[in-house]
């Protein structure tokens, strides 16, 4: 590795959070790069930076990540036998700058420097020499530059620049990492006295699990597996959750089917026989109850019942939970497995009531709702409003879309799945299952590892078309690795994508309208099935909402500023209440009567997505701040479950009757998640989901670094006995 250094202007004063997601942003080891100390000015108007790299040119590509495309870069020789020294040492410094009449020869101008300082108790604490220019860096520790200024000037040494700075180490470091190096201290076996009291406290359950959908069969079955007396409370009257309330027309998953199913039963992947790649919500709702006979789970649900309360009861280390059929029950622990997308999320428009006709959102479509030759509106043009429009538009009379934010939506390129096709995925199985274990979305896609700017503006093009001809979210997690880190990179796709839009709609106004001008990804990308030309159709008016905002609900239809378009129908595809929005139903309290609302009022506050601080024995399968939400959820909901798992077989095995999260695990995890979405391109679209739902605070939600560097960081924490929780 060769040392290099930069000077770089900063538009503002940068502290060190902002510097630690900017070293995120840098994507350094992507570029081979490693930044080892950053020295910001206290004027706040420049910072040196130190890198280390095989070659200039992966130093540029860093700057260039950075938006210093035009900074200077030099190659360096540490001086003066400085480059041994510890980099432990930051802190205040000042940075002199000499102009060297001899390069090969800085020991000259080193020692009246030295000789400046004896005297004052200050050091160089490390030093740069740049042959061409000739010119010397210097880092002084202990000294003010004024009087630095003043004590080189009476010495006659006149420095090119003399400026105080600030050294910081700027390259990311695993989050709770001193957590992780202490460990955690083992338990000691419980005495006889203590055995005692656990046994006068048992509950009802080992576990009481919120939600029937993929997380809570799964937790469900894992459990059972185990042994555990377990318990699941669904608020609908079928398994499934989000594909037993998601019944709308069109409605289909946006993984390959076979990657999003089960992988914890063997059995399963061989005999039941998927019908396309993207498998509808008929289908999957069919497999999750077979899954459920199968492993005779259905005895241990509880349908039509939801959860209205839980409390933590210290003193027997337990929770009670209360449900509106009047059940309470008791459990060591309580498992959060109600999703983070299933509350629905109606927006506040005026006379919403007066509507006449019928009126529902998505995920509550009515059974026996007829479209044929209804007019009919579409409120949104997320995920679910692509899938509904393109479906409907063919049998309804006229079909009104209201379209808030335009997305970029990529083709599906669903297909049957013959025999064959099923019997090279079993053959194939623990291929598949190792890349989505590793793969950034635990997906089949895995990114390119080159750059987006390292290749020829051709080999770009290229690569975007190659990736446009793939099924499901290949252009997007089978891109350049920094797709969703890099302005430039990102830009470049978006024009792409948007160049592929007006070349699908045939009037120019309308597919203007439908052009995004938002970093692709920074909303969840629908999958298309010929959405776009949608829009060629008589029947199908696109109503931008930007130029004529809805005025009001009118007991005929919709009344924009522009006029009223008169409905019979009216369908919400307003999103949900993200991240926390399940738990906000429900009053759940932790110690001392800590209501998790109340603690998560300004944004959620978890370790690892999994534990939250002050209620212990509370684990979430998927929720705010764990890789599920950004993720192949059935991929991302089995590696939680088998986390969660084992974190309570050590339990067990240890006799603890509780574990939560240290404040300090919690703040650092709370933090790495917001650092790494705000060095991302995700931070200039906070209007989606990924940043919570409208009229909360707009911070992250998700982790946005991906399910395999999600996974990394369970199993380091794993291995280091689950340092970062307190157990009792």
């Amino acid at each position: 590795m060769n040392d290099f250094i930069s000077l770089q202007p900063l538009a503002a004063p940068l502290d060190g959070d902002g510097l630690r997601r900017l070293a995120i942003h840098a994507c350094l080891s992507l570029h081979r790069v490693r930044w080892r100390r950053c020295y910001l000015a206290l004027d706040g108007e420049r910072m040196l930076c130190w890198y280390q790299a095989p070659d200039a040119e992966s130093v540029r590509l860093v700057l260039r990540q950075l938006r210093a495309s035009d900074a200077p870069l030099w190659p360096v020789r540490v001086a003066g036998g400085l480059g041994d020294e510890g980099l432990d040492d930051t802190g205040a410094r000042v940075l002199v700058e000499l102009a060297l009449d001899d390069a090969e020869a800085p020991a000259v101008p080193l020692a009246v420097l030295t000789r400046v300082l004896a005297g004052s108790g200050a050091r160089i604490s490390r030093s740069f020499l740049i042959r061409d220019p000739g010119r010397l860096l210097c880092l002084v520790a202990g000294g003010e530059p004024d009087e630095l200024s003043r004590s080189l000037d009476a010495a006659g040494v006149r420095p090119r620049t003399l400026w105080g700075c600030i050294e910081h180490d700027p390259e990311p470091g695993a989050p709770f990492a001193a957590q992780m190096a202490r460990g955690s201290a083992p338990s000691s076996p419980p005495s006889r006295q203590r055995r005692l009291a656990l046994t006068a406290a048992l509950p009802d359950l080992d576990a009481i699990i919120i939600g029937a959908g993929l997380s809570g069969i799964c937790a469900l079955e894992r459990f059972r597996r185990m042994g555990l007396a377990a318990r699941v409370y669904e608020s609908g009257s079928e398994v499934g959750g989000v594909w037993y309330w998601n019944r709308y027309p069109g409605a289909r998953v946006d993984s390959e089917i076979h990657t999003y199913a089960f992988a914890f039963s063997d059995a399963l992947v061989r005999d039941w026989a998927w019908q396309e790649l993207f498998a509808p919500q008929p289908e999957i709702a069919r497999y999750l109850s077979h899954v459920v006979e199968r492993f005779d789970l259905r005895r241990h649900i509880r349908f039509d019942t939801r959860v209205l309360a839980a409390a933590y009861d210290d003193r027997r280390a337990l929770w009670r939970v209360e449900t509106d059929k009047g059940d309470v029950a008791t459990a060591r622990f309580l498992i959060g497995a109600a999703g983070t997308l299933s509350m629905p999320l109606l927006p506040e428009i005026p006379g919403m009531d007066d509507f006449r006709g019928a009126s529902f959102h998505t995920a509550r479509w009515p059974q026996g709702v007829t479209l044929a030759g209804k007019r009919v509106g579409v409120i949104g043009t997320g995920a679910s409003g692509v899938q509904v429009i393109q479906t409907i538009a063919p049998e309804v009379a006229q079909l009104s879309v209201f379209q808030r934010t335009p997305t970029y939506c990529i083709p599906q390129r669903n297909r049957p799945l013959s025999a064959s096709d099923r019997a090279a995925i079993r053959r194939d199985w623990p291929r598949i299952l190792a890349t989505c274990r590793t793969s950034f979305g635990g997906f089949l896609h895995t990114f390119d590892p080159r750059s987006g700017l390292a290749v020829s503006p051709a080999e770009r093009e290229a690569k975007f078309e190659a990736l446009w001809q793939q099924a499901g979210f290949a252009f997007w997690f089978s891109n350049f690795a920094d797709l969703m880190m890099n302005f430039e990179v990102n830009e470049h796709a978006c024009d792409f994508l948007r160049r592929k839009i007006r070349g699908r709609v045939h009037d120019p106004e309308t597919a203007r309208r439908l052009l995004p001008d938002h970093p692709f990804g920074t909303k969840r990308v629908p999958l298309e099935n010929g959405y776009y030309e949608t829009y060629d159709r008589a029947n199908v008016t696109l109503v931008d909402l930007r130029e004529t905002p809805i005025e009001r609900i009118s007991p005929a239809g919709i009344r924009t500023s522009r006029g009223e378009h008169a409905l019979d129908i009216i369908v919400y595809a307003t999103g949900f209440d993200a991240g926390g929005g399940a738990f906000s139903r429900i009053d759940i309290r932790g110690l001392n009567g800590l209501s998790l609302a109340e603690k998560w009022r300004a944004g959620p506050q978890t370790f690892l997505g999994l534990l939250v601080g002050g209620f212990p024995n509370l684990l979430i399968v998927n929720g705010p701040h764990n890789a599920a939400a950004l993720c192949n959820a059935g991929r991302c909901i089995e590696q939680n479950v088998d986390w969660i798992a084992r974190c309570i077989s050590r339990m067990r095995r240890r006799g603890e009757r509780c574990v939560t999260a240290t404040a300090e695990a919690e703040q650092a995890w709370t933090q790495h998640v917001h650092d790494v979405a705000e060095a991302s391109v995700l931070a200039t679209m906070k209007d989606s989901w990924y940043f919570g739902a409208p009229g909360r605070p707009r911070i992250a939600t998700i982790y946005a670094a991906g399910a395999g560097e999600y996974r990394k960081h369970c199993e380091a924490v794993a291995s280091a006995g689950y340092a970062g929780l307190a157990f009792g």
